[in-house]
């Protein structure tokens, strides 16, 4: 058919039409600028390998499915049968459609049969204006029986100079630990098999060039956008090719197509950069925040009480508690876990949400008022998609809770999971929702939490993880419908659901259970390749860490919780004066600061000394920074060598300080640097030379203010 060339940004997509299968990818990466029409064929030509002895007879291409039938021998991208038949495919194309307008997202679609397998496939393919490239396949059953889909997984080429691995993992309260390796010959799959996206997820699987850091190198990368099982992978062949690719993780028979039935894949989220991570992050932010539902209003800072109060709700403590938020300055009061029936422990209550009489004989009308009439907002924690064994819920329906016939799943935190596929639950949990809602509207938020894995997760006898998902995005679909005015976080024992999927549907994440500010900064700069600051929760956590029993000042929990969603969640009602009076100063920064940090351009700084951390962010005009420079321990050097600061105008000069208005971080020195407090300098010399930092004490943060002098 034809030969088609994308660009938008800094990426170009090259996809070759020409043959009588599916088409292939050529490119993905670089811009190539605007190439001829008449030299594509040859640019095409270029990348076609030669014949190798002891192989086909003909140059194998990558497709975007690649099919054994065309001498594909690596990863299936589709895996199925039809009753032990039509196990393999040869799809022949039917139609390639392409949009291509200035100033909107480039989008190709691709329809192709298989009749001998009796199926048909539609390729989605979408190049943002920020050069995010989004792809999907949905797969339809043309033959007259079932067919038993077991994969289907869209993949992507990756060139050959991409030769180190990047991804995440971790654990609750550990979120986002990153591991590097070489792309070596063989696959490296991550599956996520929880249910829900997972504490150990790759946000992102990177392919760089070799040493590529957050400044440097080209990188290629992939996210999975599902809440359930799933699977992302990158692959290197003995024959040259390399990949990269994810999708639905489905257990065996959880999806059978019936005549006429479709499936979709998950989005595959592409991006591509050719100036290291924070490039990479650049163009997921844009993307991101160019959403037409991505928040447009500051971000309220928030209190949550849980880490005040746990399950004690004594209404007079709570209204105190929010006169003192009103004081420091929160805009946003969050009532946690143990507002409903029964709900004095973790044992008992979860699924009956009704408010509880007991503690609020007046509902939650009182509180409600009082919070909103310090004019901040409410908002209330709720786990629709869990239960407890010891509820009224439970002991009325235990059919409503995902299980093999014949047994419970292992508990997790006394509790199982409601079966949100069932009809009748599904119902229930929009009811009580809809009617929580609707009697408190006031409730301007909900923190909706999900605090287990799906284990033995069966729905009518069937795997049920699949079922469970949709079905959860509907229910959050239909809520947003009817009280399209409240916010919704996507927590799940901390960082255990964050993906673009579940984000398509809440208004940001919460990154972690530990408010430990040393172990956050971590968890938010590895979060932060991802998601912009606004969409992730930052909060200022007790002195000591409930958590990890550190302890930490005042300066470094507030300034590792600066650059996020601030809040606070702290018993701030038992702290003296004058620290409320520092929480308050560190409140207004933010406050002042917001709207830099909440639309700036993230960048992170690749710097020799593993002790020394230093971020920040940009305005986009390059008229304003704020960067922290953080010591997480003691350094093997004396004194490490000079930060430099990424991201400045290099025609601009800047002034340099320390943030106003909060107290100075404790250092160990004789003199200043030569510097001192403050000075005066060029973009291009701050950015390759950088400055020589105070001695700071470990974990202590230093945070510098740069505003364009001209």
């Amino acid at each position: 058919m034809t030969i088609v060339h994308l660009r938008r940004a800094r990426t170009s997509l090259v996809l070759d039409a020409r043959g009588a299968g599916l088409p292939r990818v050529v490119h993905w990466g670089a811009d190539l600028g605007p190439v001829p029409a008449d030299d594509l064929p040859a640019l095409v030509d270029a990348t076609v390998p030669p014949v190798a002895p002891s192989s086909f007879d003909a140059p194998t291409v990558l497709s975007l499915l690649p099919e054994a039938g065309a001498g594909w021998s690596g990863r299936p991208a589709l895996s199925g049968h039809r009753d032990g038949t039509a196990w393999s495919t040869a799809f022949r194309l039917d139609d390639l459609v392409v949009e291509d307008t200035a100033g909107r997202s480039a989008r190709v679609t691709v329809l192709a049969r298989d009749p001998d397998a009796r199926l048909s496939l539609a390729v989605e393919i979408e190049l943002d204006p920020a050069g995010l490239l989004l792809l999907r396949h949905r797969l339809r059953n043309d033959g007259d029986g079932p067919y038993a889909l077991r994969e289907l997984t869209p993949v992507l080429p990756v060139p050959a100079v991409a030769t180190e691995l990047l991804d995440l993992t971790g654990r609750w309260c550990r979120e986002r630990s990153p591991q590097r390796h070489p792309f070596a010959t063989g696959t490296w799959v991550r599956e996520g098999r929880h249910g829900r996206t997972g504490h150990d997820a790759t946000l992102l699987l990177v392919a760089g060039t070799a040493g590529f850091g957050f400044g440097h190198g080209e990188v290629w990368a992939v996210h999975t956008a599902w809440s359930g099982d799933h699977v992302t992978f990158a692959e290197r062949r003995p024959t040259g090719d390399s990949t990269l690719g994810g999708g639905e993780l489905l257990a065996p028979g959880e999806v059978a197509l019936a005549p006429g039935g479709e499936y979709a894949t998950p989005l595959l989220y592409a991006g591509f950069s050719d100036t290291g991570l924070d490039g990479l992050s650049h163009v997921l932010h844009t993307h991101l925040r160019a959403r037409p539902h991505h928040p447009s209003t500051p971000r309220p800072v928030t209190l949550n009480v849980w880490e005040a109060v746990y399950f004690d709700h004594d209404p007079a403590r709570l209204a105190a508690l929010a006169d003192h938020a009103a004081e420091v300055g929160v805009e946003r009061f969050v009532l946690d876990d143990g507002w409903f029936s029964g709900r004095r422990h973790d044992r008992a209550g979860l699924g009956d949400w009704f408010v509880d009489t007991d503690v609020w004989p007046d509902g939650l009308h009182p509180l409600i008022d009082h919070v909103t009439g310090h004019g901040l907002q409410f908002g209330l924690w709720v786990e629709p998609e869990m239960v407890n064994p010891d509820s009224d819920v439970f002991r009325a329906h235990p059919d409503w809770v995902l299980s093999v016939p014949g047994r419970l799943p292992p508990q997790w935190r006394h509790q199982q999971v409601l079966d949100v596929a069932h009809p009748d639950a599904y119902a229930y949990l929009l009811g009580r929702l809809d009617a929580l809602l609707t009697e408190y509207p006031g409730i301007g938020y909900l923190k909706w939490d999900h605090n287990r894995d799906l284990t033995e997760a069966g729905h009518h006898g069937r795997p049920g993880v699949h079922e469970q998902t949709l079905a959860v995005y509907r229910l959050l679909d239909e809520l947003r419908v009817r009280h399209p005015g409240v916010e919704i976080e996507s927590c799940a024992s901390g960082g255990g659901r964050v993906d673009l999927e579940i984000l398509r549907r809440t208004d940001r994440v919460w990154a972690s259970d530990c408010n430990d500010a040393l172990e956050r900064l971590a968890i938010q700069r590895w979060t932060g390749l991802l998601l912009p600051p606004e969409l992730v929760g930052t909060h200022i956590g007790p002195e000591r860490s409930h958590t990890t029993h550190r302890v930490h000042d005042l300066g470094f929990r507030a300034s590792t919780a600066l650059f996020g969603h601030h809040g606070i969640e702290w018993d701030i009602g038992a702290i003296g004066a004058a620290e409320r009076r520092e929480l308050a100063a560190w409140v207004a920064l933010h406050k002042r600061l917001r709207p830099l940090l909440h639309s700036g351009r993230v960048v992170r700084v690749d710097h020799p000394d593993p002790a020394v951390w230093a971020h920040g962010v940009v305005a986009h005009d390059g008229s304003r920074a704020v960067y922290a420079v953080a010591r997480l321990a003691t350094s093997v050097a004396q004194v490490p060598g000079p930060v430099r600061l990424p991201g400045l105008d290099p025609r601009r000069r800047y002034a340099v300080r320390p943030a106003a208005g909060v107290p100075e971080p404790a250092v160990q020195q004789v003199t200043e640097p030569g510097w001192g407090s403050r000075t005066t300098l060029g973009g291009a010399v701050l950015a390759s030379v950088g400055l020589q930092m105070p001695a700071l004490h470990p974990e202590q943060t230093l945070l510098l203010e740069v505003d364009a002098v001209d």
